[in-house]
């Protein structure tokens, strides 16, 4: 009976006397990365990481609608502007990384030379059709919508393009919904049955930099979570989400 009650005293040692819930709001660009995250941390801690995702756009309107969070994972542009629009921020801003716009294609097609600005508009032009994400909610499909504008083929794609509010639009490619898929290269990398071609050319790709911070009120055991994130694990968790944590 000592002996039970010995064991049972060493499985608990190091568990929380009550496990917090950490409730986090993020962008789906990173959602692979703040998933490991959070796993992590469950594991490490006994607390509760509950996390949503949605663009930048959904995730302003969720935050003005009065949804609560303790951490947010978003850009810096829609971070500010979430700011303005009534979200109390507290603490320093935690750098999570780096993300690139990419194309993908169904696996097994022909892939085309996307290099240069002249072949990703070649390629444009010769798909029967292409997804994106909404350029009214998504941060890729607002960049993708003026870089259409200003290669001049916004009125040659508009009859073939495919938008949707959010999540891995490159789904609608493997289900043979559309041809061609322009994204987020961390939520086309997750999606089964479809090949990343590679990044945009640089001269009109979106690097987008997401950073962490806490909201007023956030509980330590949220803060803590935000600390992890920068901290050595976190940095391996992160690039193991396809997000490039490096000079962000």
């Amino acid at each position: 009976m000592r002996l039970a009650v010995l064991s049972l005293a060493a499985v608990l040692v190091g568990a929380p006397a009550v496990a917090a819930e950490i409730r986090v709001l993020s962008g789906g660009a990173v959602q692979e990365s703040v998933a490991e995250l959070a796993q992590a941390y469950e594991k490490k801690t006994g607390h509760k990481v509950t996390a949503r995702f949605a663009p930048m756009g959904k995730l302003r309107e969720k935050l003005k609608a009065g949804e609560k969070a303790d951490i947010l994972f978003m850009t810096g542009a829609a971070m500010d502007a979430a700011a303005k629009e009534g979200t109390s921020l507290a603490g320093e801003r935690v750098p999570l990384g780096r993300v690139m716009i990419g194309l993908a294609v169904k696996e097994g097609a022909p892939l085309p030379d996307i290099k240069t600005v002249e072949g990703f508009k070649k390629t444009l032009l010769a798909a029967k059709s292409i997804v994106i994400v909404d350029p009214s909610t998504g941060t890729s499909g607002a960049h993708l919508a003026k870089t259409f504008e200003k290669l001049g083929i916004a009125e040659a794609v508009k009859a073939k393009l495919k938008t949707l509010p959010g999540g891995r639009v490159a789904e609608l490619v493997a289900r043979d919904e559309a041809e061609i898929a322009v994204h987020q290269i961390t939520e086309i990398m997750p999606v089964k049955g479809v090949k990343l071609v590679g990044p945009l050319p640089e001269e009109i790709n979106l690097v987008s930099t997401y950073i962490g911070v806490a909201t007023a009120g956030a509980s330590p055991e949220a803060r803590d979570f935000l600390a992890f994130t920068a901290g050595p694990e976190g940095r391996k968790l992160i690039t193991a989400g396809g997000v490039d944590p490096g000079g962000s």
